[in-house]
């Protein structure tokens, strides 16, 4: 998706080293103002490096990173304000109330005097309200990490950067902050959101997958998809049972790429892209009796493990085309 004013973040052969070793390189991408980008790979992989190139923790020692037209490294206090960053370990007070830390950092950040209903509203976003007096070191890891995403949000900021806001989050409440990042998003904000938790690409515009520091797939998630298997998913299923004659009929249907049986009656076919596939098994396979035809949205777990061993195949030194349709 591309944002209404272009890039709010530019990405130009990027990367980090400490002791000769290099955590991430030769990232190269953009963020589209008003999107969200998801930085999704395994533990170790550079999500958490790549996030703090944009906010200024890190300098790149290689390439340059540029954020709101500016280097990240030098911006002031006030320009600041414009970002909310979502660290793994965030700054809290143990022996403050959960009340306590909110209302600091939102002073922190700008947040007027008159805030009290709006952290009322960030804690009841959080599923905290009603434990605003407990001590943090008297809460749980989760309610911490709850309470770090209120105060990353509390200050509106325009620029949303989030290390794995939902890890320890139970799913109810991990869909609940996705409808609100959304909401963000459609209001105009940017949001890039590191995760472990790789079925969370479908609620990204853009998802990055990272790996060994290295940027190895770029591009909205449906097309992903598409290059993970070399085309979208049908489920075939048939009104008795498919034999392997049947079976290799839709497999020698002109847009047919793959054909995996998944039970007796139904197998999964990998197709061309934008092909009718009920109209290519009527006219092409008439003896295979079908019961219904459906396209199908790909395990995540296995789109990333397959675009992984691509990369591995085929190297991951060249910059990743960034695909949107």
């Amino acid at each position: 998706m591309r944002g209404p004013d272009g890039a709010i973040i530019e990405f130009d052969g990027a990367g980090k080293s400490f002791d000769d070793t290099w955590i991430v390189r030769d990232l190269t991408f953009e963020v589209e103002r008003g999107s969200v980008l998801g930085l999704i790979g395994p533990s170790g992989s550079g999500k958490t490096s790549t996030v703090r190139l944009m906010n200024g923790a890190y300098r790149p020692d290689e390439g340059s990173v540029v954020v709101m037209g500016a280097d990240p490294t030098t911006r002031d206090r006030r320009e600041r304000r414009a970002i909310g960053y979502l660290p793994q370990q965030p700054l809290l007070f143990d022996d403050l109330s959960l009340w306590e830390n909110l209302n600091f950092h939102a002073s922190l950040n700008g947040v007027r005097f008159r805030r009290k209903d709006h952290l009322h509203e960030m804690l009841e976003l959080v599923d905290l309200e009603g434990d605003e007096r407990k001590l943090v070191r008297e809460s749980s890891g989760g309610m911490q990490r709850r309470l770090a995403l209120a105060a990353t949000m509390a200050h509106d900021p325009s620029l949303l950067m989030l290390d794995e806001p939902t890890a320890g989050i139970d799913p109810i409440l991990r869909r609940r902050f996705w409808d609100r990042f959304r909401e963000l998003r459609d209001d105009g904000a940017t949001l890039v959101i590191s995760t472990q938790f790789v079925d969370e690409a479908s609620y990204c515009d853009v998802v990055g997958l990272l790996s060994g520091g290295r940027l190895v797939a770029l591009g909205a998630p449906d097309v992903l998809q598409r290059e993970a298997y070399g085309g979208q998913l049908v489920d075939v299923e048939g009104t008795e049972r498919l034999s392997g004659a049947d079976l290799d009929r839709l497999r020698n249907a002109a847009p047919v790429i793959e054909v995996e049986r998944t039970s007796p009656s139904s197998a999964r076919l990998v197709v061309e892209p934008g092909t009718t596939v009920r109209d290519v098994v009527s006219s092409e396979t008439p003896d295979v009796e079908v019961r219904n035809i459906s396209e199908v949205s790909a395990d995540w777990n296995d789109v990333f493990v397959r675009l992984l061993d691509r990369a591995d195949d085929e190297g991951s030194s060249d910059e990743p085309e960034l695909v949107t349709s």
